[in-house]
């Protein structure tokens, strides 16, 4: 039976990125169908969105009746409602989705094969978690990236725990966001600076067109996967196996086993 490769828990930048690494190798065909799933359930969010622009000129030489002042009304009316579903799918179907499958990877940060039933199980439980830690992760960020940039990067980085706490921890949304405060202090900068080098892994994946996209997706979400896991062991919430110095070449690497 072949022995699993050892993951090194370093909550750093290059412990994140060169744990989540190895994480995306070790189970590289599960993950990729992760990115896939959520690549096809977010495209009705993504698709093209018709553009209508209205010149006062051009209605100057067209009668206008009752019949037209209708139609413009159930235009309106079809559009609101289009908008209205939109937002329901945004707030009320895709957050289980995405919270789903950032457990998936932090399965396979720990070294556990991911199981595709996390993708839907938040329907059938901490589903109102998942909807509400949502909205206000949305609506705090939101708020302020909108009043000032620098706050909306601050909370982004600060909460960034907070899916996975929801999902990993099963807290109410108040509680996994002020438990992300505690477990990211300390490691704020870290966080930014995953997610600013994310930028360029992104646009490296895009130089080699779609599967190079996947691929970069696959390695930055393994990494935060990486990182919170590696909070976690810091912080003394989760319990590490040592591994024998016989089994491995670099002293001082330990093999995290679920508690």
């Amino acid at each position: 039976m072949e022995a699993k490769s050892i993951y090194r828990y370093v909550p750093s930048f290059s412990g994140a990125y060169g744990t989540g690494w190895k994480a995306m190798a070790d189970n590289f065909l599960r993950l990729l169908l992760v990115v896939l799933v959520l690549a096809v359930i977010t495209t009705p969010m993504m698709g093209p969105q018709a553009k209508f622009e209205f010149d006062a000129s051009d209605f100057r030489n067209i009668p206008f009746d009752m019949d037209d002042f209708f139609k413009f009304g159930a235009f309106g009316l079809a559009a609101a409602f289009m908008g209205l579903i939109a937002l329901l799918y945004y707030f009320l179907l895709l957050p289980v989705f995405k919270f789903g499958a950032k457990m998936m990877f932090v399965q396979a940060a720990r070294q556990v094969t991911p199981d595709f039933d996390m993708l839907i199980s938040g329907f059938r439980r901490n589903y109102l978690n998942i909807v509400l830690a949502n909205l206000l992760l949305t609506a705090l960020i939101g708020i302020g990236i909108v009043f000032l940039l620098v706050p909306g990067i601050i909370l982004a980085c600060r909460l960034a725990f907070t899916p996975y706490l929801v999902m990993d921890r099963n807290l109410d949304p108040i509680k996994a966001a002020e438990e992300s405060w505690r477990l990211t202090r300390g490691h704020g900068w870290t966080i930014f600076l995953m997610g600013f080098i994310s930028f360029f892994i992104y646009i490296a994946g895009f130089i080699c067109f779609f599967i190079g996209v996947l691929v970069s997706d696959m390695w930055v979400k393994s990494s935060f996967a990486a990182l919170y896991h590696s909070v976690l062991i810091e912080k003394g919430l989760w319990q590490v196996e040592a591994v024998p110095a016989a089994d491995t070449e670099a002293p001082g690497e330990s093999a995290a086993t679920e508690a």
